[in-house]
Formats: C-alpha cells, structure tokens, sequence
C-alpha cells in the first residue's frame, strides 16, 4: 500500500512541475507576442493599440531621463512627436515571476521625430509586463545608452 502510495505522489509530483512549466512557456510566449505587438504598434503609432497594450499606470523611462506616464506615452507615438521608422529588438530575454514578466533586450532604431533630424537610437531596454485577465499589459520601461563595445 504504501509503495503504490509513493508511485501516486511521485506522479502527481511530476504532472504538477509539467504543468508548471507548461504554464510558464505559454507564458512567455504570451509576453513575446506582446512584445512584438508594442514594437509594431510604436512604429505605426496606432492609438488603440498602444493603448491596449499599456497599463494606466505605465511608467516609460527614456535614456535621457525622462519619464512618461501612460498618457504622454501614447500621444508622443501617435503624434509623431516621437516617431520611429524602425525597431529592430534583439537579445531578449524573458523571465517570469508569477504574474509579472521582466523582459530585457537591445533596441536598434531609426527616427523621425517631429521638428528633429532623422536619428538612430542604441539602446537596453528593460520592460515590465504585468498580467491581467485581458494579458500581459506593460506596466513600466526602461531605456539606457547602450555600451559602445
């Protein structure tokens, strides 16, 4: 009796660590997937996108300093205030910690920004995405200069 006892819990033992890690690849799917959807939706400056994709709360910090609030984020890309051409995000990692994602890459784009020359940004980008009974939605962002290497 109690070695079928030890087979039953070893078995439960390995569907619950299968489904855990189910859970979290269908997770970071989920937040790769948004995370692609915001890079498109930055270049495009699609308000309804942006905006399904963002928290109220955001919190979107530049390399130079400073920082937007969801509001500001959204009407800068819509406004072409801040417009970018392209994005191309590579290195991204992706770590998940119960209902928050942490998400890091390196941003490498073109710009256009209203009233400025054409540009391009090198930057590290760190993203916090938070979720939701609607999904992942970004809760805050970080950019810094990328290191010359």
């Amino acid at each position: 009796m109690t070695i079928m006892i030890k087979k039953l819990l070893i078995a439960l033992s390995f569907i619950t660590v299968s489904l855990t890690f189910a859970q979290k690849n269908k997770d970071q799917q989920a937040v790769s997937e948004a995370s692609e959807k915001l890079r498109s939706a930055m270049i495009s400056g699609n308000k309804a996108i942006l905006e399904s994709l963002i928290l109220p709360e955001l919190t979107y910090g530049h390399s130079s300093g400073h920082i937007d609030n969801a509001k500001e984020f959204v009407e800068k890309l819509v406004s072409k205030q801040s417009d970018f051409l392209t994005i191309e995000n590579t290195n991204q990692s992706i770590q998940i910690v119960d209902k928050t994602a942490i998400v890091r890459n390196h941003l490498y784009g073109k710009t256009a920004d209203l009233g400025k020359e054409p540009g391009e940004v090198n930057l590290d980008i760190l993203y916090v995405w938070s979720k939701t009974k609607s999904g992942w939605k970004l809760l805050a962002r970080q950019a810094v200069k990328a290191e010359k290497k």
